[in-house]
């Protein structure tokens, strides 16, 4: 990768894992086109001070329909919980959690035209971000009468890799905002920003140069690979562990998609990583000195995340003017990340 690529560049076009022609189709016609459904990994508790609300939204911002609950539940919209922002332009089943009301009330009456209430679980705390296992996807791709076997047949050879090597995890369009627009803003005093707006700045920061490392990664094509000097993350799991040596063992099981090296998602200190992983690191450190700054200014913690996606029970459905992707991707991952490799120029799938 060319030293003198912009961090926009970085975030929003980098390079893909699989040659070879990805084809023309039509995403999120509708929005039934793009389901997901967050699959939180526990059960709710069944007593305690909250209540978990699975929500089915369509056309709906995840913010809104909080501030909605909040108002239904009669708390601040601070006080309601959920894992993780979901796309507007979807059909999103999430969990929210509001505190719970002294007056109970029939939660599964509640229905808008932009959401309804499917389940409610007493529970004994707010819903943190972060706290689910993964996300299941089913994503309609459409390109005209008769195209469903078409592109069967013209995604099965990349659909099989994908199944077998994974996908880069790079960080989705959403991320940056429209345009990168939160890489945009990082010029801007902090003091004068907003916390929620503070907080997509920093994200976006710290996410580019993760990008910008993974795309070296992927450009070298090590990016699925141990190598000595790696940081190894399990796979579903947030730790990690030091590779001094490749040894067969660790070989074997990264090549089996239980571990994967990983990249830095900057902070404070200086990174873990050592020998080529370690200096690419610093090299890519160097070249986005505001991003990495605004970091440590920040006092953040630096964190490791996987440069490889496990796609976890990918299947296709064959529909006669569409395909539909079935398959599942572990928390913080991006559908994006998947469908880039497939089609030509997918949509942000934004948040907005």
């Amino acid at each position: 990768m060319a030293p003198e690529l912009s961090a926009r560049a970085a975030a929003l076009a980098p390079p893909h894992a699989y040659s070879g022609p990805r084809v023309q189709a039509h995403l999120r016609a509708e929005a039934e086109d793009f389901l997901v459904e967050e699959d939180l990994g526990f059960a709710p508790a069944g007593c305690g001070t909250h209540l978990l609300l699975k929500v089915r939204k369509v056309n709906a911002n995840t913010a809104w329909v909080a501030r909605e609950l909040a108002r239904l539940a009669g708390c601040r919209p601070h006080e309601v919980g959920y894992a993780g922002l979901k796309d507007r332009r979807a059909v999103a089943l999430q969990w929210f959690s509001v505190p719970r009301p002294r007056v109970e009330s029939d939660w599964r009456a509640v229905r808008a035209p932009d959401f309804q209430v499917l389940e409610a679980h007493a529970h004994t705390r707010k819903l943190p971000r972060g706290a689910l296992a993964g996300n299941r996807f089913a994503i309609r791709l459409r390109a005209g009468a008769g195209s469903g076997a078409s592109l069967a047949r013209s995604l099965a050879a990349p659909l099989e890799l994908i199944a077998r090597l994974g996908v880069p995890n790079y960080f989705g369009p959403q991320r940056f905002g429209r345009d990168g627009a939160n890489l945009g803003r990082l010029g801007a005093d902090p003091r004068r920003l907003k916390p929620a707006e503070r907080g997509l700045v920093l994200s976006a920061a710290r996410s580019v140069v993760f990008n910008a490392v993974l795309a070296e990664r992927v450009a070298a094509g090590s990016w699925g690979q141990l190598l000595p000097g790696d940081l190894a993350s399990l796979e579903g799991r947030g730790s990690y562990f030091a590779v001094p040596a490749v040894e067969e063992s660790l070989r074997l099981r990264c090549a089996r998609l239980e571990i994967h090296p990983t990249g830095p998602l900057w902070g404070q200190g200086v990174s873990e990583a050592r020998d080529a992983p370690g200096e690419l690191e610093a090299r890519v450190a160097a070249r986005y000195p505001a991003e990495c700054g605004a970091c440590t200014a920040a006092g953040m913690r630096p964190e490791r995340r996987s440069l490889r996606l496990a796609v976890h029970e990918l299947r296709v459905q064959v529909e006669p003017e569409a395909l539909v992707l079935h398959f599942r991707l572990g928390r913080g991952s991006f559908a994006t990340a998947v469908l880039r490799e497939l089609i030509e120029a997918p949509a942000a799938l934004t948040d907005g």
